[in-house]
């Protein structure tokens, strides 16, 4: 029998939800380009419901417990002793979502002498030391495409909210004012602008699309060049690399995985070629860019705003700088665990189970790590080693 340790984040401060906004979901069996959504065998919670807290336990507790598995679930990641930690040493399988994300270093794989598997509940493996793994024989898995969308929603609603002033002028009304000359005097129009964004892949491409009818000018850059048709479809230009294309750009955002080739890509050199005023936008990962950079460049003006939806560390302390910034626009790490998106990492998640407990191939997209190497969309996405 198997022990499952699940890392997530804390319940709402008023504790769990007894009922919600909403009473049903839109039904998605599909996304873009054809993969279905996840397909478990049955799934045991509501869809709507917030399934990614502590008391949600990605609704695995009953399908877990009645094939007579153990599942622990906790908030406990960081301190030392944490329930982590003590829990990890026999574990089998390790579960955590990227917005609360259980670090599996390589002392902690180490340490970990009967881990078979982690499984992130949702897109982005980067917690998990994929060389370590590698070296461990671990299979890493992630719920590939389950929240994309999420997230591409997250960057449109950003970049309009940087580019619009929209967070200081809410705050305006909050405060009582009425101050019109104050609220726009840092509002633009999107409409004409060029917009590109780092990696254009499901995240990536999605962003693309959802900004092609703002009459925007479109680039992007990627190690893997999109289709001509896809191209010209949305009118793109192509860039070889992030260094090339961000001269041109208005807006930029990243939607790149962090890996060695990613990881502090914008630092003072790459925001200093920028445009001055140029919007940055990253909701991808935080040590993608250099922290105290980002800083300075917003308090120099050479960037006008900085939207983020990740820090490091996860969860970010009280003090850290990128809360007092100036105009930025920084959420808690959320844009992929709305409740909708959570009804399919967690079926995701459970359907990765289930192929792992009945000896059966995990779906060849939620593949990472596999077998001693990179494996599946790992291999498409990820790089491994060298990683500081």
């Amino acid at each position: 029998m198997a022990k499952v340790l699940c890392v997530l984040y804390d319940d709402p401060k008023d504790g769990y939800p007894s009922s919600y906004a909403r009473d049903d979901l839109p039904v998605i069996d599909h996304y873009p380009g054809g993969q279905t959504a996840p397909t478990p065998q049955g799934t045991d919670f509501t869809p709507g419901h917030l399934l990614g807290s502590v008391s949600g336990e990605l609704g695995l507790r009953t399908f877990l417990e009645s094939r007579g598995h153990t599942l622990v679930v906790t908030s406990d990641k960081d301190a030392a002793g944490s329930v982590f930690d003590r829990e990890l040493a026999d574990a089998d399988v390790v579960i955590s979502q990227p917005f609360w994300p259980a670090y599996l270093t390589p002392e902690r794989i180490a340490a970990a002498r009967n881990l078979k598997l982690a499984v992130t509940a949702g897109i982005g493996s980067d917690h998990v030391d994929l060389d370590a793994a590698i070296t461990h024989g671990i299979t890493v898995a992630e719920v590939t495409y389950c929240n994309s969308i999420s997230v591409a929603e997250h960057v449109v609603m950003m970049t309009l909210s940087l580019v619009r002033n929209y967070l200081p002028s809410h705050r305006t009304v909050l405060d009582g004012g009425w101050d019109i000359a104050d609220c726009v005097a840092r509002s633009y129009d999107l409409e004409g602008m060029h917009v590109g964004t780092v990696a254009a892949g499901r995240i990536g491409l999605a962003v693309l699309r959802r900004l092609a009818p703002f009459d925007v000018k479109l680039h992007y850059t990627d190690r893997h060049r999109l289709p001509d048709e896809v191209e010209a479809e949305l009118g793109l230009t192509f860039h070889a690399s992030a260094e090339e294309m961000v001269p041109y750009c208005d807006v930029v955002t990243i939607n790149a995985p962090l890996h060695p080739e990613t990881e502090g890509l914008f630092g003072d050199k790459l925001l200093g070629s920028m445009k001055r005023g140029t919007y940055l936008i990253n909701t991808a990962r935080a040590k993608i860019v250099d922290q105290d950079a980002v800083q300075s460049a917003l308090e120099s003006g050479q960037l006008a705003g900085y939207a983020g939806d990740v820090w490091y560390p996860q969860p970010a302390p009280a003090d850290h700088p990128w809360r007092t910034m100036p105009h930025h626009g920084m959420t808690p790490h959320i844009s992929g665990s709305s409740l909708s998106a959570q009804a399919r990492y967690a079926a995701g998640t459970r359907e990765i189970l289930e192929c792992w407990l009945e000896g059966t191939p995990i779906r060849d997209e939620y593949l990472i790590v596999q077998g001693g190497g990179l494996a599946g969309t790992g291999a498409h996405s990820y790089a491994v080693g060298g990683r500081s």
